[in-house]
Formats: C-alpha cells, structure tokens, sequence
C-alpha cells in the first residue's frame, strides 16, 4: 500500500464514523453534555479505530499465525465499552435499545472493510447505514401503518424473487425456441412488482398521483405488463380515470425507453427515430398530466385492497408469455421479408424485443428497413395495449387509452414527415 492509498482508506474510515457520527449527535442534540453515550467524536473515533486495526492486522497478515485476532480483539473491547455505557444509561432513562451499539459494531466494521479491502463497498455501506439511521421516523410509521395484507404480499414476492426463481430451471421446453420456465416465473415477478408498486404508490401519494407513479415506474419494466394490471384493476372499481393516467403514463415511458435503447444499441438510427418517439410520448405524457391533475381525478378516491392478486397475475403472464410463443413460431414460415412481420408479432408482447432485435442486424441490415422494422414494432405494441385495455378494462379506461394512443401515434406520424 502506497502513501495516497494509507490516507485515502484511513480517511474514507475516519468519513464514515463522522457520518454516522452526525447522524447519532444530531438526534440527541438537545442532551446536555455527558447524558449521551456517543455522539460525532465517539462514532469519528470508532471509525477511525476500525482503521487502525485493519493496517495492523495488514501489517501483521504475511507473518501472522492467527488472522483477524487483532480485529477480533479490537471489536470485543468497542462491544463491551460501549454495552456498559448503553445499559447504564437505558437503565437511568427506562428506554431500551440495542441500536446505538449495533451501529458502533457497524462503524467499526467498516472502517476495517475500508482499510483491508473494498473502499467502494465500504462506502457505499457507510451511506446505506446513515440512510438506515436517519429513516427512522419514516421507517416506524410505515410499519404502524402497515397492514397484514400488505406485509404478507411482500413475503410472497421476496419468496418468489430469491426462493422460488433461483431453482426454476432457465432452460426452454417445447419447440419454435420453447418457453423458459424461469421466464415465466419471472415474468409472474415483474408483474406482481409493478401491482405492488403501484399499491404503495396510491397509499402514500393518493389515487390520482399515485397510480401516475406507479405507471412511469412499471413503464420501466414492462408497460404491456402495466397496461393489463391497470385495466384489471379499473373493472374492480379502482379510479378509471386515475388508472387511465398511470398507463398512458407508462405508455409514455416506454417511447422514451426505446429512443434510449435506440441510442445505447443503435445511434445511426437515432436522427430518424428520436423527434416521433418524444413527440409521441410528450403527448402521452400531457393526456396523462391532464387526467391525473385535471377535476375529474378527483372523483371516487378508492385504494385496492391487495397488492396482488396472484391467481389473476399469473394468468396474465401465461397470456403473455402464449403471445411471445406464437409471435416466434410464426416469424418461421415468413421468407426474407420476415424481419418486418417479426417486429409486429413480438411487440404483441413486448416492444423491446423488436429493438433489440433488430439493433443487433446492424450495420448490415439496410438502416430504412430496420426504421420500419423498428417503427412498426412501436406502433404494434401501442395499438395492442388499447386493446388489452378493451379485453381487461373498463369502457372508460379503454377510451381514454384509446385517445392518448391514437393522439401518440399522429402526432409521431405527423413529426417524421416534417422532418423527412
């Protein structure tokens, strides 16, 4: 270890003690001196301690017939000093808590990550840690507020997510390319994560905003998957108009995601593509403005009442995830012109697919055959989610997708043949 790199890694240990320090300090601000047990110079100090003890024990590792016993006693003594001074102090107030110790444990412990080995980590664990501090009002009153619904939504999704999907098997069954079951499982996630997002968004932000929230967060994932949720949703006597605002607003968000995917995998496309798609999804984005904080959003306020429901969202994801099959298995009996039919059938599904797709032919596919290809997936995908919208939601819900769809598309049209 070079000079730059002692100080920048005995520095960084210092920082993240100070940081917790402040937090722990500010908290109990108003105590007179000596009635806290730790406070900025204690937590700077414990940082710096962590520090200390790692470039002893680097120091010591070539020769060392027993590594981290220098670690090990250092944290035992910042344990016990600092237990003492925790329990006599709770024992005078009557107010017990293991906090104040747990972060000590934590700042020392990343002052010795920050000296032996990832300083990046450490950091990055040092500011999730004051995060975690300082949220403490938010994080008590979500809990108060949370109900049994709610908490058993999120274990399940937690299971699914880093139970169940790591032993589905990723391999695809049945022929035309066959279906993966861990696709399908996690096409049965994505969906659920965006209802449930969509869920905590209408409770802390209310119907109109929320549903507006959770449309441009699951327009990063999947607005096909977001549509169809929103449309359920809506025959369930959620808030069309409000549901309505959250899809077009997902609608809005995936334009702008494939200019973005455009740009990343394709920039020789990007001159042709870009005005249509922002214009389009600007227009998206005024229709779903103008319902979400126009007067009729306010009419009806309901929340659901359940994240999810997963019998209904995995049906939805064999619906897809059918799409998807069929699309694959009928690009097989189209000649050379096929690349225009495969976009179409793909962005039955998803829009991404036919970008990525057809992203990955260049540069030897002929740049105005990959536009159209291109063009046509977007429009495909958008004319597909309207009529999810009929198939799933109500009449409201449908119109209003309708307009915001028909209105995206012109002014798109209307933008390309100004520009060419």
């Amino acid at each position: 270890m070079d000079q730059i790199e002692f100080f920048a890694r005995v520095g960084l240990a210092i920082a993240i003690g100070a940081a917790v320090g402040v937090e722990r300090h500010w908290r109990e601000r108003d105590e007179p001196p000596g009635a806290r047990a730790a406070g900025i110079r204690t937590f700077t100090m414990i940082g710096m301690l962590g520090g200390v003890a790692g470039l002893i024990e680097r120091s010591l590792a070539p020769a060392s017939a027993y590594p981290g016993i220098v670690t090990v006693g250092f944290l035992i003594a910042v344990t016990v000093v600092l237990t003492l001074f925790e329990l006599h102090q709770a024992i005078a107030e009557e107010s017990f808590s293991a906090t104040s110790v747990i972060t000590a444990l934590l700042t020392f412990g990343l002052g010795v990550l920050a000296v032996t080995h990832d300083m990046v980590l450490a950091s990055a664990a040092g500011a999730t840690l004051v995060s975690i501090l300082a949220g403490r009002e938010f994080l008590h009153g979500a809990i108060r507020r949370m109900q049994w619904v709610e908490l058993r939504s999120a274990v399940i999704l937690l299971a699914m997510t880093f139970v169940l999907l790591p032993i589905i098997p990723a391999d695809p069954l049945g022929p035309f390319g066959g279906i993966s079951p861990r696709s399908l499982v996690l096409l049965v996630i994505t969906l659920a994560s965006i209802s449930f997002a969509g869920y905590i968004a209408v409770r802390l932000l209310g119907t109109s905003r929320g549903d507006v929230v959770a449309g441009g967060i699951g327009g990063l994932v999947s607005s096909t998957g977001t549509t169809i949720t929103f449309a359920r949703r809506s025959r369930e006597g959620a808030n069309e108009t409000s549901l309505a605002a959250g899809a077009i607003g997902a609608g809005a968000v995936s334009l702008l995601r494939v200019a973005f995917l455009i740009g990343m995998l394709a920039a020789s496309l990007l001159p042709t593509l870009l005005l249509p798609l922002c214009v389009g999804a600007l227009v998206m984005l005024g229709y779903a403005a103008f319902l979400a904080f126009g007067k009729q959003a306010g009419v009806g306020e309901s929340f659901p009442g359940n994240p999810f429901e997963l019998p209904a969202i995995a049906k939805m994801a064999v619906l897809l995830a059918a799409v998807a099959f069929f699309a694959r298995a009928a690009t097989l009996y189209f000649g050379d012109r096929g690349l225009l039919a495969a976009s179409a059938l793909s962005a039955l599904a998803d829009v991404d697919a036919a970008t990525v797709t057809v992203a990955g032919m260049l540069p030897g596919l002929d740049a105005n055959l990959a536009v159209r290809a291109i063009g046509i997936g977007v429009l495909v995908n958008m004319v597909v989610k309207a009529v999810y919208s009929v198939i799933f939601g109500t009449r409201s819900f449908a119109i209003h997708l309708w307009s915001a769809t028909l209105l995206s598309v012109g002014a798109g049209l209307a933008a390309d043949w100004l520009q060419g």
